[in-house]
């Protein structure tokens, strides 16, 4: 069966940090794309970044310089490093994993790939 498990959100004022942590299990974590979306209220969920199976990193133009994604394969965990935080960031923050990439980024159209059940992020001004 396969899990992805979120933590690491909260609240915090604009220019504060988080991190966000996703454990994987029940697939082949090593070679997926994984990836951080988030969708704040009113609003389409957006790719915000993605690290794919060789390791290269993609992010979205908001967070770039901001944001970093990571993940360490040998304990199926991604991490989502949030600096420089503002309230624009305010959105629940989903991990992801497919096999499919797209543009630079997982690709979860079409019933491919998995999702966490996704954290808040609540930037105040």
């Amino acid at each position: 069966q396969v899990q992805l498990v979120e933590s690491g959100g909260g609240s915090v004022q604009a220019g504060g940090s988080l991190r966000l942590t996703c454990v994987g299990s029940g697939y082949s974590y090593s070679r997926h794309c994984h990836g951080w979306f988030r969708q704040a209220p009113g609003k389409e969920r957006e790719a915000v970044a993605a690290i794919l199976s060789d390791g290269s990193t993609n992010y979205t133009e908001s967070v770039k310089g901001r944001f970093t994604i990571s993940k360490d394969n040998a304990k199926n965990t991604l991490y989502l490093q949030m600096n420089s935080l503002n309230p624009e960031d305010t959105a629940v923050y989903y991990c992801a994993a497919s096999a499919v990439k797209s543009r630079g980024f997982c690709y979860l159209g079409g019933g491919n790939g998995f999702w966490g059940q996704g954290t808040q992020v609540t930037v105040s001004s």
